[in-house]
């Protein structure tokens, strides 16, 4: 095994770890939870055709669902920002190419990088919430509940993307 897949294994435990130990028990407010788990999906690599990292996000948000007992939203929602990443990294850089391979994260300047994260989590979350309340009566709350939990989550992705960058 590489380096980078005994990391990326590390990572994907880890996350889940942290998610299900520490950030489910975390009720700021009452009811915003952070899901930090998506965090590995930035961060793993961007290659062309990668069916890897769907699998991935699946198992990621699955093991979530798992453990909170959520019925499976959570990997829907990490499977379908999994997909878009890529058309959506392609949005906010303004190529159609990407140098796939090469490219990461860490190489977008600061404003494209918090954009790319904002959609992505934004998404995420709103699918979250709107499969977990799932009425159009309740459309307020899974947009508060949206707006609230991606501006936590958006801080601790931004804090741990300093701390990652600064080990590169």
């Amino acid at each position: 095994m590489n380096r980078e897949t005994i990391n990326s294994t590390l990572l994907f435990i880890g996350l889940i770890l942290l998610q299900v130990i520490v950030l489910n028990n975390i009720n700021f407010l009452g009811y915003i939870n952070p899901y930090f788990y998506i965090f590995f999906i930035f961060l793993y690599p961007i290659r062309k055709d990668d069916v890897f990292i769907l699998i991935l996000s699946f198992l990621l948000g699955l093991s979530i669902d798992i453990f909170s007992d959520s019925g499976g939203i959570n990997a829907a929602a990490t499977l379908f920002i999994a997909f878009i990443r890529i058309p959506v990294l392609q949005s906010v850089i303004g190529k159609r190419e990407i140098e796939y391979g090469t490219m990461t994260i860490f190489k977008l300047p600061f404003p494209k990088m918090f954009l790319y994260v904002l959609v992505l989590t934004f998404i995420h979350h709103f699918i979250v919430f709107g499969m977990e309340y799932f009425k159009w009566s309740k459309f307020g709350i899974i947009l508060i509940n949206t707006v609230l939990t991606s501006i936590f989550t958006i801080i601790l992705t931004l804090i741990s993307f300093t701390f990652v960058m600064r080990k590169r």
